[in-house]
């Protein structure tokens, strides 16, 4: 029997960020393959021209090197090598039926985590072994929550097929995308995507969850002509002045009658010293806005405002989508069933239906899309846990009791769903 907690200190002290999640997808599809279902990975589980924002090859390599260090099993982990890193376990029951998914991530956030003693995982011994990268958003339970529940459904006694998604990359929302590009989600009848935390309380389960913004995050690039500043400033072309020009008037963006928007450049960098024209520039923009529509139009319009900034100051420039997202319209008939099935799980006491909401982003919108475009339901569930600190800060961390109480409650939606 797997001990969850052992296992989540584990995952939690080896913390990997989007598409280097070497180690544990590697440990993933062990223990999947060891409860006997079907694994799918590596460039079989993803569209590699749909991942976004993918790290560079020499970062992509030297994760990879550090996996197999701390105990990646080689011959799996060369799979996944240069960043397909997402694992989709497959276990058919002994008749037909419908297939059920879920959907857990797995990456952690460039944050580096507390080193004081009243945060939990450093008073006892599990703290981040990776400098600069911690467990700051539950991920970490997630991916256990799904292998807890892939031991629950080895025996496959059901009818249909059960789907656990082990996504890479859900910060920046990155990873999902590639994965409805490959297909994985067309044979899926009901899928169910959860999140633990965001503020809600332990023993407290919303059962669909609301407001989440479609997000498009750009890296725009600006290319100029070095000169000397004082000596020949004319005859260099400035690139920071340019991405300068774009980022005041990507902020004077008007708003919108139809729909909430926000807009935003997060990062500025270029030039190397003070007496040369910079001769290279970059700037990290995202939208995000209520509806797809709104959101494209935004996009657009910082898009022209990024190509007429480049044009002013005579500079070449491209624009990388880094990621996505899209709102989230979950099926309240799944909202209720999780609910339904909540109440007999022990230690669950507040059950809430639809009114968590979140201005955030999320990129289980693209699978929860792709299964009801096909003509099935989803719903992203919110399951409490009191944290200590937000979402991405340094002491963040999880109650472990709720491991096995999500376990139970995904096993009994699922055999529910899988009579």
């Amino acid at each position: 029997m797997l001990d969850m907690v052992s296992l989540r200190r584990d995952f939690h002290m080896h913390p990997e960020v989007g598409f280097t999640e070497f180690r544990t997808a590697a440990k993933v599809v062990e223990i999947l393959t060891s409860l006997g279902f079907d694994v799918i990975y590596g460039q079989d589980a993803l569209d590699g021209d749909s991942r976004r924002g993918l790290p560079s090859e020499a970062v992509l390599e030297a994760a990879y090197e550090r996996a197999l260090r701390d105990g990646a099993n080689p011959a799996i982990a060369e799979k996944m090598r240069g960043g397909y890193t997402a694992v989709i376990g497959v276990k058919k029951g002994k008749a037909p039926g419908p297939t059920v998914a879920f959907r857990f991530d797995m990456d952690a956030l460039p944050v580096p985590e507390s080193k004081d003693a009243d945060h939990f995982p450093q008073a006892n011994g599990f703290c981040s072994r990776y400098e600069g990268n911690m467990h700051a958003c539950a991920h970490d339970g997630h991916t256990t929550i799904g292998l807890g529940l892939a031991e629950k459904l080895a025996d496959g006694d059901f009818s249909g097929t059960a789907k656990l998604i082990f996504q890479p990359a859900e910060e920046g929302v990155r990873g999902a995308y590639a994965i409805v590009q490959k297909g994985l989600l067309d044979d899926v009848d009901y899928i169910f995507c959860h999140h633990l935390g965001v503020n809600v309380p332990l023993g407290e389960i919303h059962g669909g969850s609301y407001g989440f913004l479609a997000t498009t995050k750009m890296v725009a690039h600006f290319h100029g002509v070095s000169s000397h500043a004082g000596a020949s400033p004319e005859q260099g072309k400035n690139a920071l002045l340019g991405a300068a020009t774009a980022l005041l008037n990507i902020h004077a963006i008007p708003r919108f009658s139809t729909g909430s928007t926000r807009v935003n450049v997060g990062v500025l960098e270029g030039g190397t010293a003070a007496n040369i024209i910079a001769a290279y520039a970059k700037m990290v923009v995202e939208t995000r806005s209520v509806t797809e529509e709104v959101n494209a139009e935004l996009e657009q319009r910082v898009r022209t405002i990024i190509a007429h900034s480049a044009a002013m100051h005579e500079l070449e420039h491209e624009i990388e989508v880094v990621g996505g997202a899209i709102p989230i319209n979950y099926d309240v008939d799944m909202a209720e069933l999780a609910l339904e099935e909540a109440r007999h799980v022990e230690g669950f006491t507040s059950f809430v239906n639809g009114e968590y909401n979140s201005m955030g982003s999320e990129d289980a919108s693209f699978l929860i899309k792709r299964v009801q475009e096909r003509g099935g339901k989803g719903t992203y569930m919110a399951i409490g846990t009191d944290i200590p600190a937000p979402h991405h800060h340094p002491k963040f961390d999880i109650q472990e009791e709720i491991l096995p109480r999500s376990v139970e409650l995904l096993n009994r939606i699922a055999r529910r769903l899988l009579k």
